[in-house]
């Protein structure tokens, strides 16, 4: 698992927004199209891609993609 990869997952959870406007320090909350719904892909993606259990307390706790990496990473086995 890598950060480029796990970006590329989570812009591809996107319908509007380019994925090379996407980063590490993009601050996820405030892209346009963020909603209760992209955070429930979040979660679906995180578990299928990475098998890591990722609740909505993570996604709230932080601002960051690169926040939600180091969570699942953290979690990785």
């Amino acid at each position: 698992m890598n950060l480029e990869q796990f970006i590329e997952n989570f812009a591809g959870l996107f319908d509007e927004t380019e994925p090379d406007t996407i980063k590490a320090t993009t601050q996820f909350k405030d892209i346009e199209e963020w909603s209760s719904l992209v955070a429930l892909s979040v979660i679906a993606m995180v578990d299928e891609e990475y098998d890591v259990e990722f609740h909505g307390d993570d996604i709230r706790n932080s601002n960051t993609v690169e926040d939600l990496y180091d969570i699942v990473l953290s979690r990785v086995e």
